[in-house]
C-alpha cells in the first residue's frame, strides 16, 4: 500500500474517532458542564461525567463548598462516579477539575443565601392610580364658530401622561378641571410638563370655551386610574415584599404600561367564570371584597407583574408554611402544579405539565410553555382563563414561576415566567454579593 493511500486512511481513521469522542457520552456531558454553579446555601448537586479516569477537584475555599462531603482543599476520586458538590455557607468559590496536573474546566460556585416565601394563588382586586393623568384620546370642542381640539393643536399625543400643570403635580382628573376653568376664564394659556417615552417635554394648550356647557376643555380625553383584578403570586415574610400578575398592567385605550402614582390591592371573589375556546380566552368574574381592608400596596407595574408590601399574607391561603424557590436552572419539563381561585375566594391545586424550558441568563418574560392537564379545571375552566395571571406554577415541592398568558388558539396551554425574574423586580435580593475569597 503506498504511503499517499495510507496518509488517506490514516485521515479517515482520525475523523471517525473524532466523531465517536464528539458523540460519546462523557464528551457530551463533559461539554455540558456549566461555568457556573449556583447553590442555596445547604444544598447540594451532582456532577456526573462518566470518565473512565482519576483525577482531582480543588475548591478555593472549602468553608464555602466541600466535594464529596469532605472539607479538604483538594480532593481525590474516579471521574467514572458523581461529583458532589456541598454547599455550605454563603459566599463564593472555585472548584478545579484535574487530570493529572491538567486542569480540564474551572466553575464557579455561588452558594445563595436559603430564601423560603408563601406562594400566593389568591384572588386578588387591583386598584391603580396613574403617576399623573394619561391622555387616552383627542375630542373636538364646539365653541358655538369652530370645532377644535386643543390638545391636538398644542401636539400633545395619545399616551402622553401630564405631569404637570403650571408647575404643580397633578393627581387626578378633578384637580385637571379646575385649572382648566381658571385659565380659560383668565383667558391664559396652560404650561403642561409631559412625560413621552423616556423623556419629558413641555407645551402650551389654550383651553376652549365649549358653547354649549359653558365649561373650558383642553380637547383630551384623560384617564387618572385602573382597576382591575388578579392572582397573587407570591409573599416574602421577611421582607413583606410581594408580587402579583405575572404581567404589567396596561391601559386599555393606549395599550401602554400604567406608571403608577399610588395603588392598593385588596381582597377578590370569583362569582363566575367564562369558559376558554379557541379563538376566545375565557375570563373570570369577580368582585372586590371589603374595599376598605387593604392588603398592600403597589409601587412599581413591570413588564414582570406588580409589586408592593403587604403587613400579612391573607388568610384564605392554602400553604401555612414558606416554600423553597427554584433558581432559573433548576425548572424542568414534567409535571407542576398551579394555585388558584376558580369559586369565592378558595385556593385550590391544579395540575399542569410544563412541556417547553426557555433557559434565560437574563430577566425575559415567556420562560416556560405549560398545558393544563387536571380534568377538574379543563371542566370549569377550559383551561387558563383571563384572571388567571400570577398564579404561582410549583415543581417539585418548590415555587418555580407564574402563569402569564393564555394561548388565543389553545385555552389550554399558555406562557409561564421563573420566579427568579418576578423575586428581583420586587426588590427580593438572591444574589450573593460578596467576593472571592484569597486561597
Amino acid at each position: 500500500m503506498s504511503s499517499k493511500i495510507k496518509k488517506k486512511w490514516l485521515g479517515f481513521l482520525l475523523v471517525a474517532l473524532s466523531i465517536l469522542t464528539v458523540f460519546s457520552t462523557p464528551f457530551q456531558e463533559f461539554a455540558s458542564l456549566p461555568d457556573e454553579v449556583r447553590l442555596f446555601e445547604g444544598s447540594v448537586k451532582n456532577i456526573n461525567l462518566s470518565m473512565p479516569v482519576s483525577g482531582s477537584v480543588t475548591t478555593t475555599d472549602p468553608d464555602i463548598v466541600g466535594i464529596n462531603g469532605t472539607s479538604k482543599k483538594e480532593t481525590n476520586l474516579k471521574f467514572n462516579s458523581p461529583v458532589t458538590i456541598n454547599s455550605k455557607q454563603t459566599g463564593q468559590s472555585k472548584i478545579e477539575l484535574k487530570v493529572g496536573n491538567v486542569p480540564i474546566k474551572t466553575m464557579s460556585v455561588n452558594v445563595l443565601k436559603d430564601l423560603k416565601v408563601y406562594p400566593g394563588g389568591q384572588s386578588i382586586g387591583v386598584q391603580l392610580q396613574t403617576a399623573g393623568v394619561l391622555v387616552v384620546g383627542h375630542h373636538l370642542v364646539d365653541d358655538g364658530t369652530n370645532k377644535v381640539s386643543p390638545g391636538e393643536a398644542a401636539k400633545i399625543q395619545v399616551g402622553d401622561m401630564i405631569l404637570k400643570i403650571n408647575g404643580m403635580y397633578i393627581n387626578d382628573i378633578e384637580e385637571v378641571g379646575k385649572l382648566v376653568q381658571e385659565a380659560g376664564e383668565k383667558n391664559k394659556p396652560l404650561s403642561l410638563l409631559l412625560a413621552r417615552g423616556e423623556g419629558k417635554i413641555e407645551v402650551e394648550l389654550t383651553p376652549a370655551l365649549d358653547a354649549k356647557d359653558k365649561a373650558y376643555r383642553m380637547g383630551l380625553y384623560i384617564r387618572d386610574s385602573a382597576a382591575g383584578v388578579g392572582t397573587l403570586t407570591f409573599y416574602d415574610p421577611e421582607s413583606k415584599k410581594y408580587g402579583a400578575l405575572g404581567h404589567v398592567i396596561s391601559d386599555i385605550d393606549t395599550g401602554k404600561p400604567i406608571v403608577v402614582g399610588d395603588g392598593h390591592i385588596v381582597q377578590s371573589q370569583v362569582t363566575s367564570i367564562e369558559k376558554g375556546q379557541n379563538g376566545a380566552p375565557g375570563e373570570k368574574f369577580a368582585i372586590f371584597k371589603d374595599e376598605r381592608k387593604k392588603l398592600g400596596n403597589i409601587v412599581k407595574n413591570s413588564p414582570f407583574g406588580i409589586f408592593g408590601t403587604m403587613d400579612t399574607y391573607p388568610d384564605n391561603n392554602m400553604v401555612k408554611e414558606p416554600i423553597p424557590i427554584a433558581l432559573t436552572e433548576e425548572v424542568k419539563e414534567g409535571p407542576a402544579e398551579i394555585l388558584t381561585v376558580v369559586d369565592g375566594q378558595k385556593v385550590e391545586k391544579f395540575d399542569i405539565e410544563i412541556v417547553n424550558v426557555i433557559q434565560q441568563q437574563f430577566p425575559a418574560t415567556k420562560g416556560m410553555i405549560i398545558k393544563v392537564t387536571d380534568p377538574d379545571l379543563l371542566k370549569k375552566t377550559g383551561g387558563i382563563v383571563q384572571g388567571m395571571s400570577g398564579s404561582p406554577i410549583i415543581q417539585n415541592g418548590k415555587l418555580v414561576g407564574a402563569v402569564t398568558h393564555v394561548f388565543v388558539n389553545d385555552p389550554t396551554s399558555g406562557y409561564g415566567l421563573f420566579i427568579e425574574w418576578m423575586l428581583k423586580d420586587a426588590g427580593v435580593n438572591i444574589e450573593n454579593k460578596k467576593g472571592l475569597k484569597a486561597s
